[in-house]
């Protein structure tokens, strides 16, 4: 099944999950549950939410991370926060700002979340293969993080 096939099924349910009375924290895991069940290459997916001028470790599906909260600009999430631009990274053993979580992870993308301009946190996926993530990964997990933008507010950390 291609890419565009996985994300074309997988649609719905991310649809259904933000069209729930559920908190947003409950909605988060679900969609990491939901990426982590449907694609193959998804071997984490979590959420680093900003609060108090941080990325904390919010909802996610995989093993237990050391890295529960990240500065700004340090790692690939850091990065992705500063810069409120999604970042692939096909071969984490490449990258000198790279925060190992896990000796497996060979490839990893982060996309921000953006709330009325200001960064919200960001979506963090890893892979255990080298290349995982293309640019059709890339466009599906913008629209979700768009799709969690409308779902909260934005709030002065």
């Amino acid at each position: 099944m291609s890419k565009q096939d996985i994300f074309k099924q997988i649609k719905p349910e991310i649809k259904k999950v933000f069209g729930s009375s559920s908190r947003l924290v409950s909605k988060l895991r679900s969609i990491c549950s939901i990426l982590i069940d449907n694609i193959d290459y998804c071997d984490w997916a979590g959420f680093y939410i900003l609060e108090e001028g941080m990325l904390h470790l919010g909802p996610f599906v995989g093993n237990e991370t050391e890295h529960s909260v990240i500065e700004i600009g340090r790692g690939i999430c850091g990065q992705v926060a500063d810069r409120k631009e999604t970042l692939i990274i096909d071969d984490v053993t490449k990258e000198d700002n790279y925060l190992s979580c896990s000796i497996k992870v060979k490839s990893e993308i982060v996309v921000p979340v953006i709330v009325d301009g200001k960064i919200f946190g960001v979506i963090d996926i890893d892979s255990h293969q080298k290349s995982a993530f293309s640019l059709e990964d890339k466009a599906f997990l913008e629209c979700v993080a768009k799709h969690i933008s409308s779902a909260v507010e934005y709030k002065e950390s």
